[in-house]
């Protein structure tokens, strides 16, 4: 199991690069965390949900990603607190200190998903959520220490060095741990270190003394994590802008803002520049694109749009001869209203649109979860994608879908200058010559960007990375 003294210290890339270096053994590897909290999510071959980082470990392992990987998963809400996934399916919501309270009663299922995990795997390699120090949460964990020692898992703690501090992070943590818990951990990482590692071999040496952990080794910092999918939105605020290109794309950082890396693609693009609209920052009058993305509180996220006062640059932007994309939550702010009647993501009650396309959406409480595939015809070009919303969105701007499905059905919809549309399939911008279309339409360069297989090569990057700067032996004989 690998640990962390804290939040963003680099546990998901690690388990993700460790299932690589190990399915390149021939091992069969699979990933598990038993509880994630992210908006970031991915359907699963079995028609559920998990965290988007375990889709990714699954990718990394070469396996088709499944439920079980991550039976419990908190998505953020707002004011409502948390919507809870078990096994990939809406279980409930509940806030902050409710949540202690399913605790005991997920604990049987985390423990079943790991068990058919084991008994499929030469090696599960276990990803905890936040820090092993959160010894506020310890009673009926199952996300770090209380998961691990129910399951007798080894674990590896990992330091990030780039936050500085990372010799008090990882002493510190088996100074306030229990000293059964501290038992179970037998070595640790020091991740994304800058520099002249030689610099450094005494403060392995001391926290190794200090612990009486095993050092598995110095982590340089990864600079193709940014190629990858992020976990959560975190750091989001502080992502520089894209590759730099000629056109200027502006997506809306939205406060619970989902499946953000379907602006991934975007970003990776030489011949666009990607940029994040902060609270409080106007639309850029150069901007050729606007992108509404998904949220988890759609209704709350567009009082938060219109507070920023981004309701009256988006038409300007069209004034300009600018275009509009939403997708998911976005795609449902684009129409004239949004009706919650049962409280699905908000107390309840209904909110005005911003009324760019001829349709509204009523939020029900039947999820839809689902790979899809099928021709674009907004790009003329073929796609595939996820579908992962609630909500039903009618209305006259629906006879022009942005995308006709291989079941028959369509999605999305078009205004009638065409220059605003929208759709509830994730994934659309990953599609190389729908991208390509897109980018054409705007002015853009011509792509030369395979999105699909620069995922692929930083994962193996990935893998060659922790393989040089790793103890995959000892790990293999902890695990052992």
């Amino acid at each position: 199991m690998i640990q962390g003294t804290g939040s963003d210290v680099g546990k998901s890339l690690v388990v993700a690069g460790l299932a690589r270096a190990f399915a390149n053994r021939g091992v069969r590897v699979a990933p598990f965390k038993p509880q994630n909290m992210s908006n970031n999510a991915a359907v699963t071959m079995d028609g559920g949900e998990i965290g988007r980082a375990q889709a990714l470990q699954a990718r990394a392992a070469r396996l088709l990603a499944c439920v079980d990987m991550n039976p419990v998963l908190l998505k953020p809400q707002g004011d409502n607190g948390a919507q809870i996934v078990v096994r990939g399916q809406i279980a409930g919501q509940a806030k902050a200190r409710d949540y202690q309270s399913w605790k005991p009663r997920l604990a049987s299922t985390v423990m079943e998903s790991f068990a058919r995990l084991k008994a499929a795997s030469d090696l599960v390699i276990v990803e905890g959520a936040g820090s092993a120090a959160e010894i506020n949460l310890r009673t009926h964990d199952i996300a770090n220490m209380g998961f691990a020692r129910a399951a007798r898992t080894p674990v590896v703690l990992v330091g990030d060095i780039d936050r500085g501090g990372v010799i008090a992070q990882l002493v510190g943590c088996k100074a306030v741990i229990d000293e059964e818990d501290a038992a179970l951990i037998e070595g640790f990482i020091v991740n994304k270190f800058r520099g002249d590692a030689s610099l450094f071999e005494s403060g392995m040496d001391f926290i190794a003394k200090q612990t009486g952990w095993r050092a598995l080794g110095l982590l340089p910092y990864f600079e193709a994590a940014s190629k990858l999918p992020a976990e959560d939105a975190y750091g989001l605020r502080d992502l520089p802008p894209g590759a730099g290109g000629d056109i200027k794309i502006v997506a809306l950082l939205l406060p619970h803002i989902a499946n953000f890396d379907d602006l991934d693609p975007l970003r990776a693009e030489p011949g666009v520049r990607l940029v994040f609209l902060r609270p409080g920052e106007a639309l850029p009058g150069d901007a050729a694109l606007a992108i509404l993305p998904g949220s988890k509180a759609t209704i709350a996220d567009l009082a938060t749009l219109r507070a920023n006062g981004w309701d009256i640059d988006l038409q300007a932007h069209l004034r300009r001869g600018g275009k509009i994309f939403g997708v998911c939550g976005g795609y449902q702010m684009l129409g004239h209203g949004i009706s919650d009647p049962i409280g699905i993501e908000s107390p309840g009650g209904e909110a005005p649109g911003l009324g760019l396309l001829d349709v509204t959406t009523v939020l029900t409480d039947r999820k839809k979860l689902t790979h899809v595939a099928g021709h674009a015809p907004l790009f003329d070009s073929p796609f595939n994608g996820y579908e992962m919303h609630v909500g039903i969105t009618t209305g006259p701007d629906c006879a022009r879908p942005v995308l006709h499905l291989d079941d028959g059905r369509t999605d999305g919809a078009r205004s009638l200058d065409g220059r605003v549309a929208g759709a509830y399939v994730h994934g659309l911008f990953a599609n190389d010559s729908l991208r390509a279309a897109l980018l054409r339409d705007l002015g853009a360069a011509p792509s030369t960007l395979h999105f699909e297989q620069s995922i692929e090569d930083a994962l193996d990057a990935l893998a060659a990375h922790c393989a040089s700067h790793l103890d995959l032996d000892a790990l293999w004989d902890i695990a052992r």
